[in-house]
């Protein structure tokens, strides 16, 4: 059957757009068709929602019979009368009324597709990535992309109204390093040499500061070699800024500024301001993790000193190697962790690097896993340490602080989960400061730089540098949110011969401090003014305000774990012609 043309007819309204009453023209696709004989009723979608299309005994003949060859997903352009709906339908932003169609157009047939479009929650992942196509009509789907697109716009907005210049920067560009594995772009013209996709535009943003453009704002896309995981995909969108003449305080505000009227804007609702504030090392301290969930309590305590005297070895040695003993009061967990869960805990525990665990588990009466090492009123010192009462579960670990730390952070985060106790709906912001300079790497012992090169010690750390890497503390922050790092900022080094120094620290020499970084070493010769500036992760932003599992239900076209795109099943090879004009061979691995 011949396809029909749109000749004549235009849209004049979206789907869920259609106003009480009048004439319209809608588009979309064939959502969901009832034929009963002399009724015939199409459900048609477009990206704002569905309307309903009628034809009944007075309908046009031609027409109608029309309609009964209209299948799912068919593409439809249709004509009528708006006219109430006899059957109400609530749930329908216009569930009040329908279109009498007098003229329907069938621009494109669709095949039977390989799951219910409007259904796909109950279709596997790969076969809905392999025809993401397909997944991208869902409407709940269709629902997060556009939320993407408003946070976009409301973004640009703000910081527009802000005196920001959005400037490009370049996507080839030379390979630095900056903390991940590039992704590399072979040169045909200068044989055997490589651009580098940008794993963020740092370099270029803090050279536009050194030119004068004091405001500077980008939604650049990311790139970046590394592992996947639900809230990473090799490439991403950041919203980048950098600001002149101003300090960490002046950004930080003005990022608040921007998240309050995006809440507003995009959620309607209300984020009290400043938002929270935390040291890393109090994060550390209380929450196990540089990135808290903050909307919980079951924090971390130290009861080192509560428990130095019990003649208990893993105690004990952990305090004498200068570790300490540390504990989280697992609410109610009682009743839900079993001595098989608590087992479970521990082998997670083991993983993450810890020796093991010790548990109070207070039932009907409190049970304790090291209860033959404690005297007399030891067991009760400890429950009221950690506020303990019937019907509570203590988690237990002695080592040192690297390793009690972050274990007690995921296991609290684990029980948190499994008891159901972070609330749903809200949204605790908290700016983490005052980040470690430099992290110690046991595998080469020696101090590695925790950030880029160019980021800001604290001024009052600046004597610390060649004699206590540990205490030094740098000028950056991260803004994290619901446990989710959302972004990290600094302020830059613009001092040349701070600048010098930092880079001895970091045991690098003068030509590898040319080869990578000349142009911009160069570059601060001529003067800089003070400036910072951090990113933003759009996509993970839009993740958390979409309440999505993952960045895939934020993203168009995003890549799975191994970094593969299913439905064009890229990366894929090339012919020897290409490989030829770029001076590159593959080399075939014996196994």
């Amino acid at each position: 059957m011949k396809l029909d043309s749109m000749k004549d007819l235009r849209r004049t309204h979206y789907c869920a757009e259609v106003p009480e009453n009048g004439e319209v023209v809608v588009c979309g696709f064939a959502d969901r068709v009832r034929d009963m004989g002399n009724l015939i009723f199409i459900n048609l979608r477009d990206r704002t929602g569905l309307v309903q299309l009628a034809f009944n005994d007075e309908t046009d003949r031609a027409v109608f019979e029309k309609a009964q060859n209209v299948k799912s997903e068919y593409v439809l352009m249709a004509k009528g009368e708006v006219r109430p709906r006899e059957s109400v339908n609530n749930k329908l932003k216009t569930g009040k009324i329908e279109i009498a169609v007098t003229d329907l157009r069938i621009l494109s047939r669709a095949e039977t597709t390989p799951f219910e479009v409007t259904n796909s929650d109950k279709v596997n992942d790969e076969l809905k990535l392999k025809y993401r196509y397909l997944d991208l009509r869902n409407p709940a789907l269709q629902k997060n992309i556009i939320t993407r697109h408003k946070i976009a716009q409301v973004t640009r907005e703000y910081f527009y109204e802000n005196g920001f210049l959005e400037i490009e920067t370049p996507m080839m560009m030379k390979s630095t390093p900056e903390g991940a594995r590039d992704y590399l772009v072979p040169s045909r013209v200068h044989a055997g040499k490589f651009y580098a996709l940008p794993q963020s535009p740092q370099i270029y943003k803090q050279l536009l500061m050194i030119s004068g453009y004091d405001r500077y704002i980008q939604l650049a896309r990311c790139f970046r070699d590394e592992d996947l995981r639900a809230d990473r995909q090799p490439e991403f969108t950041q919203i980048d800024l950098e600001m002149s003449f101003v300090d960490a305080e002046d950004i930080q505000e003005c990022i608040e500024g921007y998240i309050k009227r995006l809440f507003k804007e995009i959620l309607n609702t209300d984020i009290k301001l400043p938002l929270e504030r935390l040291t890393f090392a109090d994060a550390m301290n209380r929450f196990g993790s540089d990135k808290p969930d903050t909307r919980f309590g079951m924090e971390i305590q130290d009861i080192t000193e509560t428990v130095k005297d019990i003649d208990f070895v893993v105690f004990k040695s952990a305090i004498e190697e200068g570790g300490s003993v540390r504990a989280v009061n697992v609410k109610n967990g009682a009743a839900t962790y079993t001595r098989k869960e608590i087992d479970k805990l521990t082998e997670h525990a083991k993983g993450i690097g810890a020796k093991g665990l010790a548990y109070i588990r207070w039932a009907d009466e409190p049970n304790c896993s090291f209860k033959k090492f404690l005297g007399e009123g030891e067991l009760e010192k400890i429950c009221s340490a950690v506020g303990a009462e019937k019907g509570d579960l203590v988690l237990i670990c002695a080592d040192k602080n690297k390793v009690v730390l972050p274990t007690l952070g995921a296991l609290r985060l684990i029980c948190a989960k499994r008891l159901g106790v972070i609330p749903e709906g809200q949204f605790n912001f908290v700016w983490i400061t005052e980040m470690p300079f430099f992290e110690y790497d046991d595998e080469n012992q020696t101090w590695v730089a925790a950030h880029h090169p160019f980021t800001m010690p604290m001024e009052e750390c600046l004597d610390y540098l060649d004699s206590d890497p540990a205490n030094v503390r740098a000028k950056a922050w991260d803004l994290v949110l619901n446990g989710t790092e959302l972004s990290s900022g600094s302020m830059r080094i613009t001092d040349y011969e701070l600048q010098q120094k930092m880079f001895e620290a970091l045991g690098m020499s003068d030509e590898e401090i040319e080869a990578k970084f000349g142009f911009l070493v160069d570059a601060y010769r001529y003067a800089a003014p003070p400036h910072g500036g951090m990113g933003i992760g759009l996509d993970r932003l839009s993740m958390i305000m979409c309440n999505a599992d993952s960045l895939r239900d934020v993203v168009a076209f995003p890549k799975v774990q191994n970094a593969s795109e299913l439905m064009s099943a890229c990366p894929s090879t090339v012919d020897e012609k290409q490989l030829e004009e770029l001076s590159i061979s593959i080399r075939n691995e014996v196994n």
